[in-house]
């Protein structure tokens, strides 16, 4: 939900604040990550009767729709020996940093298993050797990997299941400073990555749908145009209990569909399971939109 104006922003918020206070199961929340207010109630006309009390009652103009999802970007590849080179001359003092690296898909599993740590889908080696770059600098590269990690390559999601190694570089008695290694490991990260393939993940749900067993063959059906995978299928008495994986893109807007082909007898619930890699096609509309 947002703001129509700059006046109702403030307004809106008040608002929200209201409702929360007089509608328990009603919440407001902010999400850092795509910048939005996010309004989350007991299902749709619920929250289509908060509109209605916002717009008619309070006279806060808002919008609301769907809500962005959180993709992340990652790897499929191996690229080795990729060189990030950030050179300034400035008539003055320079800068200058120069780092290697090498990166590899890997999975939190694959981490664990091997005693690697992981921060934000990112694992981090030093594997400088002769002292080819100060060891003052190589938390600075370090760092810059991360930097552009977390604003990402292809479309500007976070980068996820990389280990990146830093194998080589180079320094400058007088240039080289933290700023100089900062800046060739967020290039040296960028390059390495475009060389070894860039795919974008979506979030995907684990959906359990209970519904009359009359309405498996709709609800199925549905489940599989949202690209949607059915892994288990129960009977319980005359109640049918699904169990889905479905990206949460096509999940918007599921409660009012499953009301509506079930005369209002089935209930679901989502929670989410992983992040999963997108067909290349669906990857390149999402890619425009960013």
């Amino acid at each position: 939900i947002e703001p129509n104006t700059a006046d109702d922003k403030k307004k809106l918020v008040e608002a929200l604040q209201t409702i929360r206070r007089q509608d328990p199961s009603f919440r407001a929340t902010y999400n850092d990550e795509t910048g939005e207010t996010i309004i989350s109630g007991m299902g749709e006309l619920h929250l289509e009767i908060i509109q209605t009390r916002l717009v008619r009652d309070m006279k806060v103009g808002v919008k609301v729709g769907r809500p962005r999802v959180s993709y992340r970007e990652t790897i499929t590849g191996v690229a080795n020996d990729v060189r990030g080179k950030f050179v300034k001359q400035t008539g003055g003092r320079g800068q200058y940093g120069d780092a290697v690296v090498n990166v590899s898909p890997i999975t939190p599993e694959q981490a664990a298993a091997e005693g690697l740590k992981m921060v934000d889908g990112i694992v981090f080696l030093d594997k400088i050797a002769g002292g080819v770059i100060p060891r003052e600098y190589i938390p600075s590269v370090e760092y810059g990997v991360r930097q552009a990690a977390a604003s990402g390559v292809l479309g500007g999601y976070p980068m996820i299941n990389v280990k990146v190694e830093l194998v080589f570089g180079s320094y400058h008695d007088v240039d080289s400073s933290q700023v100089a290694f900062e800046q060739a490991g967020a290039l040296a990260f960028r390059q390495a990555c475009t060389k070894a393939g860039l795919a974008l993940l979506e979030p995907i749900m684990k959906l359990v749908v209970t519904t009359p067993d009359e309405f498996f063959g709709n609800v199925s059906g549905d489940i599989a145009s949202r690209r949607g995978m059915i892994i288990d299928s129960e009977l319980r008495g005359p109640v049918r209990v699904i169990t889905a994986e479905v990206p949460l893109a096509e999940l918007f807007g599921y409660t009012t569909t499953l009301r509506s082909m079930t005369q209002g007898r089935a209930t679901s619930s989502m929670e989410p399971a992983e992040y999963r890699l997108m067909p290349d096609r669906l990857k390149d509309e999402v890619l425009q939109k960013a």
